[in-house]
């Protein structure tokens, strides 16, 4: 199967790599879209470790221009903790549901119900408290435990799985679930990668700022197409293109 390439929109103005980068998050999703996403996920809530919560209307705000300006051009993620953000999203015309939390609230649980694919990530806490939460008896199986039970409370047609690289792990606990991912392409629901510049990649390779990240992200793509990853969540669209399409091209 061809694997999927989500292009991130970050409609806000902390982000870790792109929060406020690009003037326009309407003509950056254009771009990627451009670029060859099969998928934008538009968020309007930073996620990075330490970020503040807004409001709901706030969020809607942010996200709810870009969605109706690209309905129709390309598959659309939506980015979001809230359920009515959600469904103010799917009514515009997003078809997936990103929850960087695993549906642990009913307003998502329920919203999921509208949405033909969910994402379905595993994380502990808050962005203010994640990092703190990092303790497990085993990453790999607490992990794929912990999804597995959640698919039991979304209810879209397909559900996603993505381990949550940099959400409640340190760098050694990221690269298990890097090294391990068959145990997670070896289940019954299609596996989403995010490891797009995050900051395991810097304290890795020495490299403090995210726009040096871009060689270790596509590294991380690489791996993990190998092991059977079937999307890749990414800022960079157009180089992830090119190193999907050459791999395929090089199997055949």
């Amino acid at each position: 199967m061809k694997p999927i390439i989500c292009g991130i929109v970050n409609a806000t103005p902390d982000s870790f790599y792109d929060g406020g980068k690009y003037k326009c998050s309407i003509d950056h999703a254009k771009r990627l879209i451009d670029a060859g996403a099969d998928w934008v996920d538009v968020g309007g809530e930073s996620t990075r470790p330490g970020a503040d919560l807004v409001s709901e209307q706030e969020e809607m705000d942010r996200v709810l221009p870009v969605i109706e300006a690209i309905s129709g051009l390309v598959t659309i993620s939506i980015d979001t903790t809230k359920g009515a953000v959600a469904l103010e999203a799917n009514r515009l015309g997003a078809t997936v549901i990103n929850d960087v939390r695993g549906f642990q609230d009913v307003s998502m649980q329920e919203a999921s119900k509208q949405f033909d694919q969910a994402i379905l990530m595993h994380s502990k806490g808050r962005p203010k408290t994640m990092q703190s939460l990092t303790a497990y008896d085993d990453i790999v199986h607490d992990v794929k435990t912990w999804l597995l039970e959640q698919t039991e409370v979304c209810h879209a047609k397909t559900v996603w799985l993505d381990p949550g690289i940099g959400f409640a792990k340190d760098v050694h606990q990221n690269l298990r679930l890097l090294k391990d991912l068959r145990e997670f392409t070896a289940l019954d629901h299609p596996i989403l990668l995010g490891t797009s510049r995050k900051s395991f990649i810097g304290a890795l390779l020495n490299q403090p700022s995210a726009d040096q990240r871009l060689i270790g992200s596509l590294a991380t793509v690489a791996d993990g197409w190998y092991k059977g990853v079937s999307a890749f969540r990414v800022h960079d669209v157009k180089e992830t293109k090119e190193l999907l399409d050459m791999l395929q091209h090089i199997q055949g």
